[in-house]
């Protein structure tokens, strides 16, 4: 069943995972760089099978079950439980790069929507302050995204689909300037991956976190094979 959101809740969402929101997303490839590189990502087909099994396989499924975890662990006050997800989160990622990739945007998403978007006075809000400002450690971005989202209302439906697409649609524009692709290429990709970001929204909602897990290895490798490239647009 679909899930209702707020118009005011739906404005917070559209900018929060809008591509200007200052998390800086657009200087991340998640190994992309390096499969374009290698030629094996060299076209428009190659670029949607691999955001396919990214979103699927890799970090896309995992992220999506991080972000589902920690908003109901904010609905229930689970402060507790929101901190181990926090930790658990960052000792997730296989590389370097990719642990600054959600390291870096998590915190810095996290740190905007606390100076700018003070969410209403409820008990959501009231957890959310407390874990923010406890410390100036980093978050992992999946988990800032879900605390953020439970603390202003907004569904857990429309947070998840809203994470993927938008992780989708950045490394979409990564490979238009990096392979180089047209725009309309691209949009065919974005538009393509529609049905995959669903299935992985529904998946991920019904998930716990025994479900963890991912099988996307040539992603993996390729970030940490991304950190000794010569010639780089991207931090990973």
């Amino acid at each position: 069943m679909t899930e209702q959101i707020s118009p005011g809740a739906l404005y917070r969402l559209m900018t929060f995972l809008s591509p200007a929101f200052p998390v800086g997303a657009f200087t991340y490839s998640h190994g992309l760089e390096q499969v374009i590189e290698q030629g094996v990502v060299t076209d428009r087909a190659e670029l949607e099978r691999w955001l396919q099994d990214v979103l699927r396989y890799g970090a896309g499924r995992t992220d999506a079950i991080l972000l589902a975890e920690t908003h109901r662990s904010v609905l229930t006050g689970d402060k507790n439980g929101v901190r181990d997800l926090r930790e658990l989160g960052l000792a997730l990622q296989p590389s370097r790069e990719r642990h600054l990739e959600t390291a870096d945007q998590g915190t810095a998403f996290i740190r905007t929507v606390q100076k700018s978007w003070r969410p209403e006075a409820n008990g959501q809000a009231s957890l959310f302050q407390e874990l923010v400002d406890a410390d100036q450690d980093d978050w992992p971005y999946p988990v800032s995204v879900g605390l953020v989202c439970a603390a202003h209302g907004i569904p857990l439906q429309a947070a998840i689909t809203s994470f993927l697409q938008a992780f989708a649609a950045n490394l979409v524009s990564a490979a238009i300037r990096a392979i180089p692709l047209g725009q309309n290429d691209g949009q065919r990709v974005v538009a393509n991956l529609e049905a995959v970001v669903f299935d992985v929204s529904d998946e991920a909602r019904q998930a716990g976190l025994d479900d963890l897990g991912s099988s996307a290895f040539h992603a993996d490798i390729a970030s940490m094979a991304h950190e000794t490239q010569y010639s780089r647009l991207f931090r990973s």
